[in-house]
């Protein structure tokens, strides 16, 4: 196992968790699926946390229903590649990293999807100078990340596969029905050695962008991940992310408060809902998705302010600027919903007099 440089902003899940996978394995005796690094009882316990014989814990990397990831894990030991599906910051991204860590000891083969993605970052490409020369050979072939994977039996990544143009994605469908890439080129083939598979993830919110061909979606297992079913998980999933993100930064020691952590989530969850947490005030939504990641941004933003430009304790001032921020997206809409909200809940609120006050400030 790689160790991780401290210099690294973020390092991969396989090295910053090394030792956790490593615990895993030692005490793993569940069967395991060919090329597996863990059986799929150690890689949920991984993904949900857990304690161990010894004694040891392993950390919970994603809160939610435990039979979603025991699906997803289940869908990798098929041979069906895992499509997870769901809004903006329910930790998609998060998921199929972990996953491709704990399964085959690599997350980093990846492609990320978008409108300008070519055939050939998911099939191969050519060195040109190398091809111009010598003509195709397998030195001046380029391989993509999924034919590596394909190669040694990993787990591939494909980041908003939907975002891929139509003709791109059906690329896939030969890799995932066949397990099998020609490259008529070279009038040779690639094929997938045992443990290799594809996750993918997609925006629910992208749907009628880049919609996926029926015979393309035949061959994925789709997941959705949800948001945060309560408060209480939402505010523990935001206290974890700012914990680590904060350490990463090597950001000063500066307490967020469960508190302002608490309120910022709520502010979230009642604009996004339509509703207000004791169920009596209908609200307008505004246009952003005002995800569990934006939450995460805001906190850890508010940290920074205190940290630098304050006493060393998070307010309600630190955290207003980014709550107003990643609410009024759209500058004639969402500042009319979010002047909205304030006026008739926040301000109605005692215990949020100063969050008030710090919010009509910044607005």
């Amino acid at each position: 196992m790689t160790r991780t440089d401290a210099t690294v902003l973020r390092p991969h899940a396989e090295q910053e968790y090394a030792g956790e996978l490593a615990r895993l394995a030692e005490h793993d005796d569940r069967p395991r699926p060919p090329g597996w690094r863990l059986s799929p009882w150690a890689v949920t316990t991984y993904l949900l946390g857990g304690e161990l014989p010894d004694g040891s814990t392993i950390s919970p990397k994603y809160i939610g229903p435990r039979r979603l990831m025991e699906v997803a894990v289940a869908t990798l030991a098929t041979d069906r590649a895992l499509l997870l599906l769901g809004v903006p910051g329910t930790a998609k991204t998060w998921v199929s990293e972990h996953l491709a860590a704990a399964v085959s000891g690599d997350s980093t083969l990846l492609v990320q999807g978008t409108a300008g993605t070519a055939e050939e970052a998911v099939r191969y490409g050519w060195n040109y100078a190398r091809l111009l020369a010598e003509g195709p050979s397998e030195q001046a072939l380029v391989e993509s990340p999924l034919v590596r994977a394909m190669r040694t039996g990993a787990v591939a990544r494909i980041e908003e596969l939907t975002r891929m143009p139509g003709d791109v994605q059906d690329t896939l469908i030969t890799i995932l029905s066949e397990k099998t890439l020609p490259i008529p080129e070279l009038g040779a083939e690639v094929q997938a050695r045992k443990g290799f598979t594809v996750i993918g993830t997609a925006n629910d919110r992208d749907r009628g962008v880049n919609e996926l061909s029926s015979a393309l979606r035949r061959r994925f297992n789709t997941v959705v991940l949800p948001l945060p079913e309560s408060v209480d998980d939402e505010v523990d999933i935001v206290s974890r992310r700012v914990d680590q993100i904060g350490s990463a930064l090597e950001l000063p020691e500066t307490p967020a408060g469960l508190e302002e952590i608490r309120r910022v989530v709520t502010v979230f969850r009642e604009l996004r809902g339509g509703l207000t947490a004791d169920g009596r005030t209908k609200l307008k939504s505004p246009s952003g998705t005002l995800s569990t990641a934006e939450a995460i941004s805001v906190i850890t933003s508010g940290i920074a302010l205190a940290a630098h430009f304050g006493d060393g304790v998070v307010r309600a001032a630190d955290i207003a600027g980014g709550i107003v921020g990643a609410v009024v997206q759209d500058p004639v809409s969402d500042r009319v919903v979010w002047q909205e909200y304030l006026e008739t809940v926040v301000r109605e609120r005692p215990e949020w007099l100063d969050f008030y006050r710090a919010c009509r400030e910044v607005s």
